[in-house]
């Protein structure tokens, strides 16, 4: 088999399972099958495959289409000019999130001393913001272990490790000081919805995504406990889920601390992230 007889066989496969985008998985995973950049498959399309390298294809297709996340398969996700490894230990960072980091950086034209990544999973938040702020220092924090080692194999990967301190913790259990931006994209999918979820988002680690009942059960403890880590005007970002915009407004709301909350919209228009001040003078 050519690499386009490939690249035409593997695509007609993934239309009728489980992608959006049956063309451009292809050709993610027959470069990655051969080990070669997406380009190359253009440069040489009557290569012909090896019989390792068939045999490679037809177990990753076997595995995209039994619901397996391409990312997981390719092991890497490029996110906001950085390239991060992801495996199932680690949450895949979406294209929200990495929407929620410019913003970040628009909202800030002068970078912040002092940020704390809550829940950082594969480092994305922390690195991305990290590489935008050379001077900035940066605590990232993850209750999982296994998260926070690829987290930091993925701050060395690019060029900032030595400016982000990872801590194992419960979300603020294990942090001191104070921090003038708080931001995090905690778990938010109702217990209830996991049940009946995509394929996909089965492989993904659970504790990542289980917002308790209602979704909000991890949004609830970071408004309520922030406010004694921020500095005074410190700055509050959240990514919540579509629906939760009215009930994470009455959260900030309830708690007082917060002055100049408001709930944003993605490039889709729904409700997806949170942002809040804490007021001056708060202790």
């Amino acid at each position: 088999m050519t690499v386009r007889d490939g690249v035409r066989w593997v695509t007609e496969r993934l239309r009728h399972t489980v992608s959006e985008a049956p063309r451009w998985e292809a050709e993610v995973l027959l470069s990655h099958a051969l080990d070669v950049e997406r380009a190359a498959l253009y440069a040489s399309p009557e290569r012909v495959l090896s019989a390792r390298e068939w045999e490679r294809l037809q177990m990753l297709l076997a595995r995209r289409c039994a619901g397996e996340p391409l990312q997981y398969l390719i092991g890497y996700i490029e996110f906001y000019n950085c390239r991060l490894e992801v495996a199932p230990a680690v949450l895949i960072p979406r294209p929200e999130t990495e929407e929620l980091v410019e913003r970040i950086v628009k909202d800030f034209p002068d970078a912040p001393a002092r940020v704390l990544d809550l829940g950082t999973g594969s480092g994305a938040i922390a690195i991305a913001l990290a590489r935008a702020w050379p001077t900035s220092s940066f605590v990232a924090s993850d209750i999982s272990e296994d998260a926070l080692a690829l987290a930091h194999k993925n701050a060395v990967l690019n060029g900032v490790a030595e400016r982000i301190r990872f801590v194992r913790s419960d979300w603020f259990s294990e942090i001191d000081g104070r921090f003038d931006l708080i931001v995090s994209n905690p778990p938010y999918v109702p217990t209830q919805y996991l049940a009946s979820a995509p394929r996909e988002l089965r492989y993904e680690p659970r504790i990542a995504l289980d917002g308790g009942e209602d979704g909000l059960e991890a949004l609830a403890r970071i408004i309520q406990e922030s406010p004694q880590y921020l500095c005074s005007c410190g700055a509050l970002y959240l990514e919540i889920g579509s629906d939760h915009g009215a009930s994470v407004r009455a959260l900030l709301q309830r708690s007082g601390a917060f002055a100049q909350i408001e709930i944003l919209r993605d490039v889709s228009g729904h409700d997806r992230f949170a942002r809040a001040i804490n007021k001056e003078g708060d202790v």
